[in-house]
């Protein structure tokens, strides 16, 4: 079908390797010097040269060395590689609920030679630029010969592109993990540095050298504003109400994207359980007034869920990148009479990668099962279940400045709503002076969302990090399991604000926070980068 469009230009497909003539099959990854397209009239194209990682909600943030970024890239030129497209070279912001995963961070940084906010990261700007001039020194042997592989040791080789008229160039690869090599190349020494590749635009002369880093290192400071935010008020979601204002009430568990059509994060589950202590064989007149001590057991296919008995939170659950299906289970107590139970179900984002996204399943898929009743158990998934899409908040478009909401803010102490959940937020603040980028300062809040003049910043979450932080070296195949940092705090602390989203005044702020939190830790910081040694 592309190839019917008769656009005049080639086609390429990344990672596929069947693809048919003339669509042109390219890799993604880390590494491509291992990579030959399927028929040998097509070209060597790298679509994804990937510079970092994203991050995850819980997971650690990655940083790639630059050292071995450069190394990849030339052993992929010095393999005959036609073409490099770095994936990420700007990083950018997951505004609104556009990241994906699910869990991926509303930062898509990507420790990316530019960075989310548009500033430059050294050394690996500086790093590739240097590369790529090296490189382009080469241009003529390139395009004009195959390289020729010259064997200089045990990990030592020599890639060389020569022809009568296109001069010489050179490439001198170190594989060594371990140690540095002196080699011999055209009767001259050369010292090459473990794990890297000198390159030689005249066979004689080292111009580059992946692993030597001349630039120094940026180091990022959120440094804080002197903007006030001001006139706080509160609205809280109406638990107790959900069922009554519900979209359709059937017989089991529904599949969330199903009902929501993506419309909403949020989709709520709502049953009724009829507690009869009278068959009780120890029933007595205090036990019934302090409640009945059960177990509730949920299984769901993610991506979290905050579970309300009676209008009362009573607990959440969460899964993660790696474990997306997970189970809540906790105390409850019920009342004499007829109970509610009613469970938010949250969506962390869609599948953005791989085939056939109809079979994800995402929301309660239960069993959804009462443990320690007089009968034993019972499995409360083939009920009757009400459905709410979103929230009332999110109904009344309480992000928008400009909105007429049916509902009434509270003004008053945000102390005593601290670990209050389903809570919206509304303040305004005015603009920082300067033209240095922006960001909010979430660390006192729990998950959510925010919106800026109507536009949404994106989902926020606080969780912590669960990584390995124990240091990183450029040396050896750079993967998601190294390198990574931000042990100790949340995945996410800063979210990216535009200055063209603010006014000069009266910037409204609304936070719509699912757990808990203190709105009065919220901050306006600038973001500065300077350079250390």
């Amino acid at each position: 079908m592309a190839v019917a469009l008769n656009t005049g230009v080639p086609w390429v497909m990344c990672k596929e390797y069947d693809a048919p003539d003339p669509v042109i099959n390219t890799c993604n990854g880390f590494y491509c010097d291992y990579f030959s397209p399927n028929k040998p009239y097509k070209p060597t194209l790298w679509t994804e040269a990937w510079t970092g990682w994203f991050s995850d909600f819980g997971g650690p943030n990655y940083q790639r060395p630059v050292e071995d970024l450069a190394f990849a890239v030339a052993r992929f030129i010095q393999k005959g590689g036609s073409f490099v497209n770095y994936y990420m070279y700007h990083g950018g912001t997951n505004f609104g609920r556009t990241a994906g995963g699910p869990f991926i961070t509303t930062s898509y940084d990507y420790d990316a030679p530019i960075d989310e906010y548009g500033l430059i990261r050294q050394p690996k700007y500086d790093h590739l630029k240097e590369l790529h001039k090296a490189i382009k020194l080469c241009e003529k042997a390139l395009l004009n010969s195959d390289p020729n592989i010259v064997i200089l040791g045990s990990y030592e080789k020599a890639h060389v592109f020569s022809s009568e008229s296109g001069g010489c160039a050179a490439f001198l690869s170190n594989y060594n993990l371990r140690s540095n090599a002196q080699v011999t190349f055209n009767n001259v020494h050369y010292n090459l540095p473990r794990w890297s590749i000198s390159i030689l635009p005249d066979c004689r002369n080292v111009v580059f050298n992946t692993a030597k880093v001349g630039t120094e290192a940026s180091r990022v400071q959120m440094v804080p504003t002197n903007v006030k935010i001001e006139s706080w008020e509160t609205f809280n979601e109406d638990v107790h109400s959900v069922d009554d204002e519900s979209s359709m009430t059937v017989k089991g568990l529904l599949e969330q994207l199903n009902i929501t059509r993506d419309t909403s994060d949020y989709l709520w589950y709502t049953t009724r359980y009829m507690n009869d202590c009278s068959v009780r064989i120890s029933s007595s007149e205090s036990f019934l007034r302090k409640g009945t001590p059960l177990t509730l057991s949920i299984q769901t296919a993610g991506h979290g869920i905050h579970v309300f008995i009676n209008g009362q939170l009573s607990g959440s659950a969460f899964g993660t990148q790696q474990k997306r299906m997970f189970s809540f289970t906790k105390n409850i107590n019920l009342h004499p009479g007829e109970n509610k139970i009613s469970i938010l179900s949250i969506a962390v984002g869609l599948p953005n990668i791989g085939p056939h996204f109809e079979t994800r399943n995402i929301g309660v898929q239960g069993p959804v099962v009462l443990h320690g009743l007089d009968e034993g158990k019972k499995d409360l998934a083939w009920q009757k279940w009400s459905y709410k899409v979103g929230l009332k908040g999110e109904a009344d478009n309480l992000g928008s400045p400009n909105s007429i909401p049916s509902i009434d803010w509270t003004r008053g102490s945000l102390a005593t709503l601290k670990q209050r959940p389903l809570t919206w937020y509304k303040a305004f603040f005015n603009a920082p002076g300067g033209d240095d980028p922006l960001a909010l300062n979430m660390s006192g809040m729990g998950k959510g969302q925010v919106w800026i003049n109507g536009e949404s910043i994106g989902r926020y979450w606080t969780i912590s990090v669960n990584g390995n932080c124990s240091g990183c070296i450029y040396v050896g195949a750079f993967r998601q399991t190294k390198c990574h940092f931000g042990c100790g705090g949340p995945t996410q602390q800063w979210y990216h604000v535009p200055r063209s989203w603010l006014k000069p005044t009266q910037n409204s702020l609304v936070v719509f926070e699912e757990i808990g939190g203190d709105a009065s830790k919220i901050s306006i910081v600038k973001r500065l980068t300077a350079t250390d040694k």
